[in-house]
């Protein structure tokens, strides 16, 4: 009853995406199987118990980012449940638990990526929907979920922008290159309407699969990893290390820490600054060639 009631409250008070109800969710029901085995009621729990409870979770190798997740979700639910009047006191808001660690982001090189660029079909539907993909992720830096959602009257060709529909329902307009207007010009005016015909109805969104119906975020994590495999390319690739590579490589190449915020969508700057890392050694390579008492 008090899950039900919490993931409610998060769907329609918070606005919450779909996706992190699912985390929530998923949190929650740990924390009631711990509850159970204990035999303890959620209004009995007490903070001597929600150390058992994070021993156990670090027992079983979880980083530090995780079970802060996990202890960040079932504190909100206690404090749904005070609100709400069901608990006295929340035994996790005495909890302090270390700040995760920010792994520095995986990225590729430019020159990898330059192969993955060239092994698709141009003159099939599916080649050429694959290589707007691309062109969108890597070209514009959007997320994958952002990458869905994008429909045709979002394209401003005459601009070469794209209105983005963010986090928060926040919208944000990024712009592409010529690559990805080609990319893009070239799947709409052949490829999309192909697909479309092989669907039961319209659809606005331009991202389509097989059967002309919207593509989901699984599908293009799917389409990368057999795009990759045609490649000498032998890291990982995901729709994220590519946000992390259009970021790295503008950074690289001398732009502000400010304008990647803004086309990241980044509400804080120091989500940002974790790429400032991976760009070390351009700064020093701007220091070799700039500084007078650099060389001899």
């Amino acid at each position: 009853m008090y899950k039900s009631s919490f993931l409610e409250y998060l769907q329609i008070e918070k606005n919450a995406s779909p996706l992190t109800v699912e985390h929530y969710a998923h949190d929650i029901d740990e924390f009631f199987v711990f509850l159970q085995t204990e035999q303890l009621s959620i209004e009995q729990c007490e903070y001597s118990d929600i150390r058992i409870f994070l021993s156990g979770l670090y027992d079983r190798g979880l980083s530090r980012r995780s079970v802060s997740r996990k202890v960040s979700s079932i504190r909100s639910l206690y404090r749904f449940l005070e609100r709400e009047e069901k608990v006295k006191q929340n035994p996790f808001s005495f909890v302090s638990l270390p700040k995760a660690a920010h792994p520095i982001p995986e990225f590729f090189y430019e020159e990898e990526l330059q192969e993955l660029f060239t092994v698709s079909d141009l003159e099939d539907p599916l080649g050429q929907r694959n290589q707007a993909i691309l062109e969108l992720l890597y070209g514009t830096g959007i997320r994958v979920s952002e990458c869905t959602n994008v429909e045709l009257r979002d394209l401003d060709f005459s601009l070469s922008t794209l209105l983005v529909h963010g986090k928060g329902n926040k919208e944000r307009y990024v712009p592409f290159g010529a690559f990805a207007s080609q990319a893009l010009k070239h799947y709409i005016e052949d490829g999309r309407g192909k697909l479309l015909q092989k669907g039961k109805g319209n659809t606005d969104r331009l991202l389509l699969n097989a059967k002309g119906g919207p593509l989901t975020a699984r599908g293009i994590r799917l389409i990368l990893n057999k795009l990759v495999d045609k490649t000498a390319i032998t890291a990982d690739i995901s729709p994220h290390k590519l946000r992390h590579s259009f970021a790295t490589h503008l950074l690289n190449a001398g732009a502000d820490l400010r304008s990647v915020q803004e086309l990241l969508g980044h509400s804080q700057l120091s989500s940002t600054q974790i790429y400032t890392h991976v760009s070390k050694d351009r700064l020093r390579n701007v220091y070799m060639d700039s500084h007078p008492r650099a060389n001899k």
